[in-house]
């Protein structure tokens, strides 16, 4: 797919996102009347309680965040998610998914997956298909809480809503729902190639530099920095190289044995980092 233009690859991550989302919505959770987080729960909620239809509520209840998304992020987002939503209700009105089961585990699980492949596919389309998080980014320029709180707090309004109107146990198998569709939305954007940064502090700093680059070929960035400064002798410091490398979570292991090898001493701490590219790492994606 690298040879594609970039707008075509876009579209067709927007594509199957919206059929990924239709078909959670058709044949997993409107017929057993299952909710999920955000404007899509929304939209759920409304549809059950006034028995509108699904494709024009959801197409209605983006609207508002559509626009706000145009200011807080940008106009290309803002059409493309426009075009996303209107594909996403048009999927719904015309695309004649069947009902898979009625068992609520499965609907909680399988409808939060395929929602969040859906929704996932859609991010890395450039578009979105659920605007509460532009609604959490407009919002939280405003007051003094996070953009997980705000939509935490949406999210608490939306099931409690549900436990109240419909029924308690359908509230409970939607969070499950919900929970299930952002970890997928999660493993979708970052994929199986989530990086870990590794930063090591290490009196053999040389012996760790030469393993690390001649043995993993992994790159490497070295921090001048000190080391020392205990409660007990707090005045002694000694010079030391902080070494700093990037490593696929499947690496991390094989590194860190590799670093007791050297120093059991050292002293290592990890971080995950979203998306990385360029460097080392672009080299050996190529091979």
């Amino acid at each position: 797919m690298k040879n594609l233009p970039r707008w075509l690859i876009d579209t067709v991550y927007t594509v199957l996102g919206i059929l990924f989302c239709g078909f959670a919505l058709k044949s997993f959770m409107i017929p057993n009347k299952f909710f999920d987080g955000g404007v899509t729960g929304m939209a759920l909620l409304i549809h059950e309680l006034y028995h509108l239809n699904i494709a024009y509520v959801i197409v209605l209840a983006n609207v508002p965040f559509i626009i706000m998304g145009m200011y807080q992020v940008n106009r290309v987002f803002a059409f493309r998610t426009v075009a996303a939503i209107l594909g996403l209700g048009l999927c719904l009105l015309y695309v004649p998914y069947e009902p898979i089961t009625s068992d609520k585990l499965l609907v909680s699980i399988f409808g939060g997956v395929f929602m969040g492949i859906g929704v996932g596919l859609a991010i890395r389309g450039g578009c979105a298909l659920d605007g509460i998080e532009v609604l959490a980014l407009y919002t939280g320029k405003r007051i003094s809480f996070t953009i997980s709180e705000i939509i935490l707090g949406i999210n608490i309004v939306i099931f409690l809503i549900a436990a109240i109107e419909v029924t308690l146990p359908t509230a409970l198998y939607s969070i499950l729902t919900y929970y299930t569709a952002s970890r997928t939305i999660n493993f979708v954007i970052e994929g199986l190639e989530e990086y870990t940064g590794v930063t090591i502090i290490s009196s053999e700093s040389e012996e760790v530099k030469r393993r690390l680059v001649m043995e993993l070929g992994r790159g490497i960035t070295v921090y001048k920095g000190e080391r020392g400064f205990l409660k007990e002798s707090f005045d002694v410091s000694h010079p030391v190289d902080i070494v700093y490398t990037v490593v696929t979570r499947l690496e991390v292991r094989r590194l860190r044995n590799l670093i007791h090898d050297v120093d059991p001493k050292a002293f290592v701490f990890t971080s995950t980092i979203k998306e990385a590219a360029g460097g080392v790492l672009k080299r050996r994606a190529r091979h």
